[in-house]
């Protein structure tokens, strides 16, 4: 299998190869630009399958399909709003939300194994992805959730969450009542649902709302501890891997 690697981070395209490696695949070429990228692939033959990130250091890495028409199967790797990813129609093998879990990688690897298209029906149509992740403006977001109380069902607006969390493989919020409460759906499922402005996911098991945040505190390995106003019965760490965009997301 010929890969290629577009990250812009580039101990987190390190990571990812090895991940690969583990998995008996060779990550033969890692590019961290747009134009990195594109003068590699008009002078190269193209991958069976290129693990792509959304955002590069020099622009969205959509750019590259505007200028060449890319013959390889996708896999985004991203730590991108994952309701827009979900929308995709396209010949995109999957995606991965970062940080990269290896079991999803090795699921994601299978299905393109399964289902390796021909080079010549591989399509990817850019002007939709791009509509959905840059004109998020018209989604509606949840406004308010019910859950049921014993015998009754309580109505909560979703500002008066503080986060979502995963615990035991159930899914709970916490609200400004300090208490929490029990969902039905996945978390993957609500963060769907959630307004990016207000929402963010900040490792695989919190979401939290920007205005529940209390303090943000260095931590190790070039991680952030968040201390929410009321919440505190596990520490809140923001991943290595989503601390740029989460700095970005509190600006």
């Amino acid at each position: 299998m010929n890969v290629l690697i577009i990250e812009d981070e580039k101990p987190a395209a390190r990571r990812l190869s090895r991940m690969l490696a583990a998995l008996d695949i060779e990550a033969k070429q890692m590019l961290h630009s747009v134009e990195e990228s594109l003068n590699w692939l008009q002078n190269n033959e193209h991958p069976d399958l290129i693990f792509l990130d959304i955002q590069l250091s020099d622009g969205l890495s959509f750019e590259i399909f505007e200028e060449i028409e890319v013959k390889s199967a996708i896999i985004f790797t991203t730590a991108y709003d994952e309701y827009a990813l979900k929308a995709f129609k396209l010949n995109s093998v999957d995606y991965l939300l970062k940080p990269l879990d290896e079991d999803e990688l090795k699921v994601a690897v299978d299905k393109f194994k399964e289902n390796q298209p021909k080079q010549s029906d591989v399509q990817v149509n850019i002007d939709d992805i791009r509509k959905l992740l840059i004109n998020p403006v018209d989604r509606k977001f949840k406004k308010r959730l019910s859950i049921k109380v014993g015998q009754h069902i309580k109505i909560i607006p979703i500002d008066d969450i503080e986060c979502f969390f995963s615990e035991n493989k159930s899914t709970y919020i916490h609200t400004l009542e300090k208490r929490n409460h029990l969902l039905d759906n996945s978390l993957e499922n609500w963060e769907e649902q959630l307004n990016p402005e207000h929402f963010f996911r900040v490792n695989r098991t919190f979401i939290v709302h920007i205005n529940a945040i209390k303090d943000i505190i260095s931590y190790t390995n070039s991680r952030l501890k968040l201390i929410l106003n009321s919440y505190s019965e596990t520490e809140i760490i923001v991943s290595r891997e989503r601390v740029k965009d989460f700095k970005s997301w509190i600006d």
